[in-house]
């Protein structure tokens, strides 16, 4: 199973919704919460490629996005192979 990441603030929908798909799938992740570790969201920033918004999420070092994003690719079928790595 490849790492996931997730950088979230505590009252976000999008990061709330992301975190309920990746548990639901037994999906273990690191949780970088931006708004109680600020030093960590220009590093978030960089990794994704200037996106401010939170959810980030990373799938192996890969950024993959937000909330959208991660959903899209399970509807399609490429986030479980992603997830395995």
């Amino acid at each position: 199973m490849q790492q996931v990441e997730i950088y979230t603030s505590p009252f976000c929908g999008f990061c709330i919704a992301a975190k309920r798909l990746l548990k639901k799938k037994g999906v273990s992740f690191e949780e970088i919460n931006v708004l109680t570790n600020p030093a960590r969201k220009p590093e978030m920033i960089e990794r994704a490629g200037g996106k401010r918004t939170v959810p980030q999420i990373f799938v192996g070092g890969r950024h993959v996005g937000g909330c959208d994003e991660l959903y899209a690719l399970d509807r399609s079928g490429k986030l479980d192979p992603l997830l395995e790595g």
